[in-house]
């Protein structure tokens, strides 16, 4: 059987791209990106990280072009990031300045600070609003002057000092109880230049800044699914504590790419703006091998972090993290390759998808074979076994 080579189909296509648009637009809705930035937040936290963009109205255009995909919007979003050039590499950032605006602790009810319950859906009913099936931009307003109203009687009350902290940029860290008493070792930095993973093709083994970097922008769906895995016995931890989670904004600065020695100058940099970003330190108990035979229980520390409000993707990547640095690599999730190759939005629906485009020549390769040891078959003598088929004497 011959091949045909296929060509043309450009018209085809087109008319494809056109009816795209139509169907974007055939219900005569308009959506404007200042809606879809302001009313779902979530979506646009959660396709920058996937994108490894912090830009929310642009990320917002993503989700309108892409009809609500984001799949298709992480992949817009970072295709628009590869043209844009690199012009500066930020400062270390710690999270330790964060401008807190959530953040809660499974592991002790008492921490320096309090509790901050900040905005979250788990303390509600999960129950359908249909209000807001009719609701008016009177309503907004109304309902916006109401809500911060009830916050500056909430501020004037001082809700937040009694534990004699009122600055949410210096809380402390709900790690260092256990280091203090010794439970939980300091960390130690490496001092190594962290590899850009957007950069710098991936080997194996990779180290924890590649790992961490890779989860970060990892596919909410997959880092979550994983995540759940690791907690149902593939992974070498069942149970974890979330010894803290925080979600807050924290600074970024830039050297002063003009100083005359090229020495970075903490006093003399360029503040480019905050970032909302959601941070997870899981406590995981590990045996640790004294003398003697003996073995005491420390704690380990996963770690997750991720742009905007993300807090069950950052808690599963915490889980990751630990596996993936001290695991068990016979498990599932400890695989490194497993996880890191697979939980990447782009590559696995681009993959996926790439399923749907033109196949002939291959698949009719496939047929020809199928066809030739089919007719290979039915001109094969036909065997008969011994006394089968025969006539019986008695």
């Amino acid at each position: 059987m011959g091949y045909i080579a296929v060509k043309g189909g450009s018209e085809a296509i087109e008319a494809s791209l056109q009816r795209l648009q139509y169907q974007r637009l055939e219900d005569g809705a308009l959506l404007p990106v200042d809606s879809v930035r302001g009313s779902l937040k979530v979506l646009v936290d959660q396709v920058m990280a996937e994108a490894s963009m912090y830009d929310e109205t642009t990320a917002a255009l993503a989700i309108k072009q892409g009809e609500g995909s984001p799949e298709e919007a992480v992949f817009l979003l970072r295709a628009f990031r590869s043209t844009l050039p690199r012009l500066h590499y930020s400062r270390e950032t710690t999270t330790e300045a964060m401008w807190i605006e959530r953040r809660i602790s499974a592991s002790f009810k008492d921490i320096p600070g309090g509790q901050i319950l900040g905005s979250s859906p788990d303390y509600s009913h999960r129950l359908l609003d249909f209000s807001l099936m009719d609701e008016s931009d009177e309503d907004v307003a109304a309902l916006s002057e109401k809500l911060a109203a009830a916050l500056a009687d909430e501020d004037a009350s001082g809700n937040n000092s009694s534990y004699g902290f009122t600055d949410l940029s210096a809380l402390p860290k709900v790690v260092d109880y256990l280091r203090r008493e010794g439970l939980m070792a300091d960390p130690i930095p490496s001092g190594d230049e962290p590899k850009d993973i957007t950069k710098d093709t991936i080997s194996f083994p990779t180290k924890r800044a590649e790992r961490l970097q890779i989860l970060a922008r990892g596919q909410t769906g997959a880092v979550t699914a994983f995540g759940y895995a690791a907690q149902r016995g593939y992974g070498a931890v069942l149970h974890p504590t979330v010894g803290e989670l925080r979600v807050g904004r924290i600074p970024v600065e830039v050297p002063n790419p003009y100083a005359e020695d090229g020495e970075d100058d903490p006093e003399d940099g360029y503040y480019l703006g905050e970032i909302r970003v959601t941070e997870v330190e899981s406590l995981i108990p590990v045996p640790v091998k004294k003398p003697h035979g003996k073995t005491e229980i420390a704690f380990s520390l996963g770690y997750g972090i991720c742009y905007g409000r993300n807090e069950t993707k950052a808690i599963a990547m915490s889980l990751l993290d630990f596996n993936l640095s001290d695991g068990d690599k016979d498990q599932a999730v400890g695989d490194e390759e497993l996880i890191l190759l697979h939980i990447d939005s782009v590559e696995a629906t681009g993959f996926t998808s790439h399923l749907k485009l033109p196949h002939y020549v291959t698949f009719q390769s496939k047929l020809d074979s199928v066809r030739k040891t089919r007719d290979a078959e039915s001109k094969a003598p036909a065997f008969v076994a011994p006394g089968v088929g025969g006539s019986r004497e008695g």
